[in-house]
Protein backbone atom coordinates (compact mmCIF):
# COMPACT_ATOMS: atom_id res chain seq x y z
CA UNK A 1 0.00 0.00 0.00
CA UNK A 2 1.42 3.31 -0.85
CA UNK A 3 1.99 5.60 1.49
CA UNK A 4 -0.58 8.84 1.83
CA UNK A 5 -0.53 11.19 -1.32
CA UNK A 6 1.75 8.71 -3.29
CA UNK A 7 0.28 7.22 -6.04
CA UNK A 8 0.60 3.28 -6.89
CA UNK A 9 1.32 1.64 -10.10
CA UNK A 10 -1.72 0.38 -10.13
CA UNK A 11 -3.51 3.70 -10.67
CA UNK A 12 -3.59 7.04 -12.65
CA UNK A 13 -0.98 7.23 -15.81
CA UNK A 14 0.29 3.88 -14.88
CA UNK A 15 -3.00 1.89 -15.42
CA UNK A 16 -3.63 4.01 -18.40
CA UNK A 17 -0.38 3.05 -19.87
CA UNK A 18 -0.99 -0.55 -19.45
CA UNK A 19 -4.62 -0.36 -20.66
CA UNK A 20 -3.45 1.27 -24.23
CA UNK A 21 -0.86 -1.17 -24.13
CA UNK A 22 -3.30 -4.52 -23.97
CA UNK A 23 -5.28 -2.35 -26.49
CA UNK A 24 -2.66 -1.81 -28.39
CA UNK A 25 -1.87 -5.89 -28.19
CA UNK A 26 -5.61 -6.91 -28.80
CA UNK A 27 -5.88 -4.98 -31.59
CA UNK A 28 -2.44 -5.56 -33.71
CA UNK A 29 -3.78 -9.33 -32.87
CA UNK A 30 -7.12 -9.06 -34.74
CA UNK A 31 -7.41 -10.65 -38.21
CA UNK A 32 -7.84 -8.27 -40.65
CA UNK A 33 -10.15 -8.47 -43.80
CA UNK A 34 -7.56 -6.95 -46.76
CA UNK A 35 -8.68 -7.70 -50.66
CA UNK A 36 -6.40 -10.57 -51.83
CA UNK A 37 -3.07 -9.79 -53.50
CA UNK A 38 -2.30 -10.53 -57.19
CA UNK A 39 -5.20 -11.52 -59.53
CA UNK A 40 -7.48 -13.18 -56.79
CA UNK A 41 -9.00 -9.33 -56.18
CA UNK A 42 -10.57 -8.60 -59.77
CA UNK A 43 -13.02 -11.91 -58.44
CA UNK A 44 -14.21 -10.48 -55.39
CA UNK A 45 -16.28 -7.51 -54.55
CA UNK A 46 -16.74 -5.53 -51.50
CA UNK A 47 -20.09 -6.08 -49.48
CA UNK A 48 -21.20 -4.34 -47.08
CA UNK A 49 -23.28 -6.03 -44.25
CA UNK A 50 -25.49 -4.41 -41.90
CA UNK A 51 -25.11 -5.99 -38.05
CA UNK A 52 -28.07 -7.88 -38.24
CA UNK A 53 -26.85 -9.70 -41.45
CA UNK A 54 -23.40 -9.96 -39.83
CA UNK A 55 -25.03 -11.56 -36.84
CA UNK A 56 -27.13 -14.03 -39.41
CA UNK A 57 -23.94 -15.32 -41.45
CA UNK A 58 -22.29 -15.71 -38.62
CA UNK A 59 -24.81 -18.43 -37.15
CA UNK A 60 -24.57 -19.59 -40.64
CA UNK A 61 -20.94 -20.16 -40.70
CA UNK A 62 -21.47 -21.57 -36.82
CA UNK A 63 -23.24 -24.49 -38.33
CA UNK A 64 -20.94 -25.26 -41.40
CA UNK A 65 -20.85 -28.98 -41.84
CA UNK A 66 -24.38 -30.05 -40.29
CA UNK A 67 -25.73 -28.84 -43.76
CA UNK A 68 -25.46 -30.97 -46.78
CA UNK A 69 -25.51 -28.09 -49.12
CA UNK A 70 -21.63 -27.44 -49.12
CA UNK A 71 -20.57 -24.10 -47.95
CA UNK A 72 -17.95 -22.17 -50.21
CA UNK A 73 -14.24 -21.98 -50.18
CA UNK A 74 -13.10 -19.40 -47.88
CA UNK A 75 -16.59 -17.44 -46.66
CA UNK A 76 -15.71 -18.80 -43.29
CA UNK A 77 -12.74 -17.05 -43.04
CA UNK A 78 -14.20 -13.98 -44.63
CA UNK A 79 -16.42 -13.50 -41.80
CA UNK A 80 -14.33 -14.12 -39.29
CA UNK A 81 -11.78 -11.67 -40.74
CA UNK A 82 -14.29 -8.87 -41.49
CA UNK A 83 -13.93 -5.54 -40.42
CA UNK A 84 -16.72 -3.24 -39.15
CA UNK A 85 -16.52 0.56 -40.17
CA UNK A 86 -18.03 2.09 -37.83
CA UNK A 87 -18.58 5.45 -39.12
CA UNK A 88 -21.44 3.63 -41.43
CA UNK A 89 -21.99 1.15 -39.57
CA UNK A 90 -21.45 -1.90 -42.15
CA UNK A 91 -19.07 -5.22 -41.77
CA UNK A 92 -17.01 -4.72 -45.25
CA UNK A 93 -15.96 -8.52 -46.74
CA UNK A 94 -14.61 -9.11 -50.14
CA UNK A 95 -16.46 -12.15 -51.52
CA UNK A 96 -16.12 -14.10 -54.78
CA UNK A 97 -19.42 -14.77 -56.37
CA UNK A 98 -19.26 -18.40 -54.94
CA UNK A 99 -18.79 -16.88 -51.65
CA UNK A 100 -22.17 -14.41 -52.35
CA UNK A 101 -24.37 -17.25 -53.22
CA UNK A 102 -23.64 -19.29 -50.03
CA UNK A 103 -23.95 -15.70 -47.82
CA UNK A 104 -27.54 -15.65 -49.94
CA UNK A 105 -28.29 -19.71 -48.83
CA UNK A 106 -27.23 -18.53 -45.28
CA UNK A 107 -29.52 -15.12 -45.63
CA UNK A 108 -32.39 -17.37 -47.02
CA UNK A 109 -32.11 -19.74 -43.70
CA UNK A 110 -31.83 -17.50 -41.44
CA UNK A 111 -35.84 -15.83 -42.83
CA UNK A 112 -37.23 -19.20 -42.12
CA UNK A 113 -37.29 -18.73 -38.60
CA UNK A 114 -36.14 -15.52 -38.05
CA UNK A 115 -36.62 -12.04 -39.89
CA UNK A 116 -36.51 -11.67 -43.50
CA UNK A 117 -35.12 -8.08 -43.74
CA UNK A 118 -31.00 -9.87 -44.53
CA UNK A 119 -32.14 -11.55 -46.93
CA UNK A 120 -34.15 -9.12 -48.90
CA UNK A 121 -31.66 -6.25 -48.24
CA UNK A 122 -28.83 -8.69 -49.20
CA UNK A 123 -30.82 -9.41 -52.46
CA UNK A 124 -31.63 -5.76 -53.46
CA UNK A 125 -28.37 -4.81 -52.52
CA UNK A 126 -26.02 -7.30 -54.37
CA UNK A 127 -28.73 -8.57 -56.63
CA UNK A 128 -28.15 -12.35 -55.18
CA UNK A 129 -30.93 -14.10 -54.29
CA UNK A 130 -31.52 -17.92 -52.74
CA UNK A 131 -34.43 -19.69 -54.17
CA UNK A 132 -35.32 -23.18 -53.59
CA UNK A 133 -35.81 -25.53 -56.53
CA UNK A 134 -39.28 -26.49 -56.68
CA UNK A 135 -39.94 -30.27 -56.83
CA UNK A 136 -36.26 -31.31 -56.20
CA UNK A 137 -35.67 -30.30 -52.66
CA UNK A 138 -32.87 -28.49 -53.33
CA UNK A 139 -31.61 -24.69 -53.55
CA UNK A 140 -30.15 -22.30 -56.34
CA UNK A 141 -28.63 -18.98 -56.02
CA UNK A 142 -27.96 -16.52 -58.62
CA UNK A 143 -28.34 -13.33 -60.26
CA UNK A 144 -31.34 -11.42 -60.11
CA UNK A 145 -32.37 -10.92 -63.85
CA UNK A 146 -34.58 -7.85 -64.99
CA UNK A 147 -37.59 -8.48 -66.50
CA UNK A 148 -39.30 -6.58 -69.76
CA UNK A 149 -40.08 -2.72 -68.38
CA UNK A 150 -37.23 -2.83 -66.20
CA UNK A 151 -39.04 -5.11 -63.05
CA UNK A 152 -36.55 -7.30 -61.39
CA UNK A 153 -37.68 -10.66 -61.10
CA UNK A 154 -35.85 -13.97 -59.02
CA UNK A 155 -33.80 -16.40 -60.78
CA UNK A 156 -34.93 -20.11 -60.45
Amino acid sequence: MPAPGQRSWSSGPALRLRGQLYCFTYGCSRPRAEPPLGGEEADRQVVELIPSQMAALRVFVGLTGQFRVPSADGRAEQVRTASCDHGIKRWRLHLTQEQMESAAYGLWLHRMPGSAAEANRFAREYGVVHSPARGRGRGTSGRRRTAVGGRKGCAG
